[in-house]
Formats: C-alpha cells, sequence, structure tokens
C-alpha cells in the first residue's frame, strides 16, 4: 500500500523525537528523485532518507550509506549553500495531509539568523521535495513542475508554495459527527470508499479497517446504512484518530505466508484469523524499511523468473499440443479390434462368396450378432480379409507407439508444471539457479559454461518447527524434494504432498517420537501452500511414512509412488514460522 496520512503522522512523530534540535551535517542526493541527510542529533547520528519517486515514494530512516554522483545535483548543492549545518526547530504534518515539513533555522552570508523549510510531499506519482523560504516562495525543488505538466499548481522557483485543493475532503481528526454523516451519506459509493473520499489521510485499507470495527460491510452502499449506524462509524473513526492525535503508533506489517501484503501505523484487527500472521516493530522506519527491502526481493526474483517462466510456458505449450495430437491419433486407433474381427470372419466364411458383392452379412462368432462386412467389389474374399488384417496391424502398431509417447508427453508435461510451481515458491536468486539447472539438465536451456564450471547453488529447502517440537523441511524444488525425500529422510519419517497436482515434498523428522495430531496438521497445512492448489480453500493431502516410498523409474527427480497412504484435507495456509 502507499503511504496515508496516519503513516506520515506517525513518521513525524518519530521525526520530532529524533531529528528536532538537531543539526544538518551532511547533504547528498545519490539518486535524481532522492535526498539522504545526515543529522547531528544530541545523543546519535541519524541518516534519514527522501525519496519522491513516482512510483515508491519514501522517508524514513536508514543505517545504509548511498554512494552519491562526482559532481553534486544543483538542487542539492542549494541545499548545501543553504541549510548545511542548520538547526532542524520543527516537523509538522498539515492537517492529516501526505506532506512532511521540516522546518530549518541557518545563518545566512551576512550571519543573519533566517528559516527555510524543506517540504516533503508523499503524493504517489504527484510526490516532490520543494525547497522555501521563510514567506513559502519556492527556491526550489527536486522536480519542476510548470504549467503545460499541471494546470492545478506549478512548483517552480520563485512561484509560491501552497497545498494543492483537496476537494470537498475533510479533516478525520477535526470533523464533527454532523458533517461526518453528511458528507458520508452525500456519495453513492460504497461505505469503505466513502471514508477515503471524504476524509483526508485515509488509506483504502484503513478505511476498510474502520468498517471493520464498527462492525459495517463496507462494500455496501453508505446510503443504505442508518443514522445509529452511521454514528457507531464516526465513534470508530474517532477512537482511531485519538491515538494518532496522542501518538499511540503500532507499526505493523500482514504477512500472507511470507509475502508481505499490508503495512499500517494502526492495527489491522480485520486481518486475524484469515491465515494472515502479523509482525510488529518499534518504529515505522524499521517497518518501512523491512517492507521495501521484502518488497524489492519479491519484484526483483518476479524479474529474474520471467525469462524462466517464459521457457517453461512455451515448452508446455508445445507439449500440450503434442498431447492433443496423440490423443487423436490414439482415437483414430479405436476401429482396429473391428478390423481385425472383419478379416477373421472372411477367412471363415468366405468361401460362400462368388465374388463382385459390395457386403458381406454373418455371424459374429464373439458374440453371436449379426454383422455386415463393406467389401472392395474388385476384390477377392481372401484378398478384402488381407486387406483389413493390413489395416488392423498399421492402427495396433500406431496404438503401440502412440500409447508409449502419450506416457512420455504426459510425463513431460508433469514436469514441467512441477517446475513451474517451483517457480511460484522461489524466493531467492539460488532458487532460481537451481530452477535453471534442471530447464539446462533436461534440455530446455542450452549450456554454457563460464569458465568450465557449473555455477555455486546454495539454496536449501524451508526449514519450520512445529508448534510441538518437530522439525519440518519443504523442498523448494525437484531436486530438493529428491534430497529430502530419498537421502534425508528416515524410513519412520512422514512425507506429505497434495493429491495428485504438482507440488513440494514435506518431510517432518519423527526421531523416534510420535507425531501429534497438531503436527499432522501442521505439515499438512505447508504441503497444501507449497502446491499448485495454494489458492484454493482445501486441498486434499496424501501422506506416507517414507519407507512406502519407490522412485519412479527413470523419472524425472522427485517423481515418486505409492500403493497405501493416508489422506486429509488442509486449507493452504502458512502459520509457522520458518527456522533460519
Amino acid at each position: 500500500m502507499a503511504f496515508d496520512g496516519i503513516v506520515i503522522a506517525n513518521l513525524v512523530h518519530d521525526l520530532k523525537e529524533k531529528i528536532v534540535s538537531g543539526r544538518i551535517s551532511k547533504i547528498a542526493q545519490p539518486e535524481k528523485d532522492e535526498l539522504l541527510l545526515t543529522i547531528k542529533g544530541n545523543r546519535e547520528n541519524v541518516r534519514l532518507l527522501i525519496s519522491a519517486n513516482a512510483s515508491l515514494p519514501l522517508l524514513y530512516f536508514t543505517d545504509t550509506n548511498k554512494p552519491s554522483p562526482m559532481t553534486a545535483p544543483n538542487f542539492c548543492m542549494l541545499l548545501r549553500k543553504h541549510i548545511s549545518n542548520g538547526r532542524i526547530i520543527s516537523v509538522t504534518q498539515p492537517a492529516l495531509e501526505r506532506i512532511i515539513r521540516i522546518e530549518i533555522e541557518h545563518l545566512d552570508e551576512l550571519s543573519d539568523l533566517r528559516r527555510k523549510s524543506l517540504i516533503v510531499e508523499l503524493m504517489g506519482k504527484h510526490s516532490n521535495i520543494i525547497f522555501c523560504d521563510e514567506n513559502d516562495m519556492i527556491l526550489d525543488s527536486i522536480k519542476h513542475i510548470s504549467a503545460q505538466v499541471s494546470s492545478v499548481r506549478e512548483v517552480l522557483p520563485g512561484r509560491n508554495w501552497f497545498i494543492p485543493h483537496a476537494g470537498e475532503k475533510k479533516n478525520p481528526l477535526t470533523v464533527s459527527e454532523e458533517e461526518f454523516k453528511s458528507l458520508i451519506t452525500g456519495t453513492p459509493q460504497n461505505l469503505s470508499r466513502a471514508l477515503y473520499t471524504v476524509l483526508t489521510g485515509l488509506s483504502p485499507v484503513v478505511s476498510a479497517e474502520i468498517c471493520h470495527l464498527a462492525s459495517l460491510d463496507g462494500d455496501i452502499s453508505a446510503k443504505e446504512y442508518s443514522d445509529s449506524e452511521l454514528t457507531h462509524l464516526y465513534h470508530a473513526l474517532t477512537w482511531l484518530m485519538d491515538d494518532v492525535r496522542e501518538g499511540h503508533f503500532t507499526p505493523n506489517i500482514i504477512y500472507e505466508g511470507e509475502r508481505p501484503v499490508e503495512f499500517a501505523s494502526v492495527p489491522l484487527t480485520m486481518f486475524e484469523g484469515n491465515g494472515y500472521r502479523t509482525v510488529h516493530y518499534d518504529t515505522v522506519s524499521q517497518l518501512l524499511d523491512r517492507y521495501y527491502a521484502e518488497k524489492n526481493t519479491i519484484s526483483r526474483i518476479h524479474q529474474k523468473s520471467t525469462d524462466l517462466r517464459k521457457i517453461i510456458t512455451n515448452a508446455l505449450e508445445r507439449s500440450r499440443k503434442k498431447l492433443d495430437l496423440q490423443q487423436k491419433q490414439l482415437k483414430d486407433t479405436q476401429k482396429r479390434d473391428k478390423y481385425r474381427i472383419y478379416g477373421e470372419l472372411l477367412n471363415t466364411y468366405g468361401y460362400e462368396l462368388s465374388g463382385g458383392e459390395k457386403s458381406f452379412t454373418c455371424i459374429n462368432y464373439y458374440d453371436n450378432t449379426e454383422i455386415t462386412i463393406p467389401l472392395d467389389v474388385t476384390l477377392t474374399a481372401k484378398e478384402n480379409a488381407q486387406k483389413y488384417f493390413d489395416r488392423y496391424n498399421k492402427q495396433k502398431r500406431t496404438f503401440d507407439a502412440v500409447s508409449e509417447q502419450l506416457v512420455q508427453t504426459q510425463a513431460e508435461l508433469d514436469h514441467l508444471e512441477s517446475i513451474n510451481t517451483s517457480l511460484d515458491i522461489a524466493r531467492l536468486e539460488e532458487d532460481l539457479l537451481q530452477i535453471k539447472e534442471e530447464l539446462t539438465e533436461y534440455g530446455y536451456i542450452k549450456r554454457h559454461y563460464s569458465g568450465g564450471k557449473r555455477p555455486k547453488i546454495t539454496s536449501r529447502p524451508f526449514h519450520y518447527l512445529s508448534t510441538d517440537g518437530f522439525h519440518i523441511y519443504v523442498g523448494k524444488n525437484n531436486y530438493q524434494n529428491e534430497e529430502l525425500t530419498f537421502r534425508f529422510a528416515n524410513g519412520g519419517d512422514w512425507w506429505f504432498h497434495a493429491k495428485q497436482i504438482p507440488g513440494s515434498h514435506v518431510i517432518v523428522k519423527t526421531e523416534g517420537r510420535e507425531l501429534s495430531d497438531r503436527t499432522f496438521e501442521e505439515a499438512g497445512a505447508l504441503a497444501a501452500y507449497y502446491s499448485k492448489g495454494r489458492e484454493n480453500e482445501k486441498v486434499e493431502i496424501d501422506y506416507v511414512q517414507r519407507r512406502a516410498l519407490k522412485k519412479v523409474p527413470g523419472a524425472a527427480p522427485g517423481f515418486v509412488v505409492y500403493h497405501e497412504n493416508f489422506s486429509l484435507v488442509a486449507a493452504p495456509r502458512l502459520t509457522l514460522k520458518e527456522v533460519k
């Protein structure tokens, strides 16, 4: 989610504690739309990263010192000239807008005390960092916005800075109950959307949380609710705004499995009990650093996996076309036994024919029914029989060959589907290397050695600890599945896998103990989550002891057979924490 007014309020609260009265010792511009300020506080030096990137606007404390260009950009030089060694005297947020105003006191060339403002607007594609004098005249900005770009507001040196008009939106910190009800009922939108449409600083997720706190369905039109229900909604909003006003923030990230899906500076109770987990942080800067680092990792892995996924998709498409063609060829051989019977019956009864007949009717001694056999009038009975035997033999050869090819093509499809599922599971670049190696080994990618050596692969299976203390391992790909099942697991360990769909092998180490029912359920949930059925509500899971498994002769790594098994139905959820 993007920054909302509440996250900004949390940031302002932390900034007031850390940088007010501090002095700006270093100013750097590592990227064209990014500043890195080093601030000397009373007890420590801190780095403040400010980014006006259109797709990822950010502001938070960081421990990372990014390299700067050899020649500082003009905006950076201007800041160094005016506010280097300046003292920060205040950090404010107008209303609940996505704006942070940092006021700085400094000495000019004549040693007179002056004030300047660094205004950070975190508004998605409209984000900017603007430097103003004491009269709010713009001295410069990291992005120049002319009248040709925006008819609402120019951001150029010499223009006055002002907050863009927010329509009829009201400040949720000060809105009265009467104003609130009038605004909500005056919009045709659903309740959740109405909240962030008429009030500043609220994001869709926080609006949905307010509806949840009020026990109201945010997807229903706002006009459908009664006056008393809107009063209850207003009280839920007021309770949340009281926490914001008093600085009671709870920075947290919501995870679905290992994937961060939302973050907020207030509790998101609507995610509780729905297969999500919440991780709390001491400061919003720690939250933002972690959230965007994980988001960037996922994005980077997705980009790097694109080429591999394209190779797999093309191979799957070819294999499916091949399978369709083979199935049609197999269907064309369904009459082969009929031709054999025609030939046998003609050899048996053909002496009755005098020649020149178009058909011959006789009793089929296989089922005692009457049968009519089409004949070629230019051939004798024996020659017609041989013609049908030739047809039979040709279709039988086709049937035998295509049946074998179908098995191979289906095995190839299953193998490719399993690799495709491995791509969905991959989190690290090492995971992708192992998948690439498998594609190379089976001829989907041409091998290119670097210096005559294969790339070193350090990818390892997932490792979890069950609630009752059992170690659970999950293969990320076919190689790891093979290793876990046939080399790592003992005969008495338990093996779990999604039934008849691609997925990871899950091994539970028993260490001589009997598994608890809860561990069976947790291992089943992992097998469901790390399978192609992870988007389903329920997945059927097969589980057996390792000794009951056998490797499929000649099959790709990770493919097994078993003849007896137990089954359970599990929801694909990741509730256990990974052991690092």
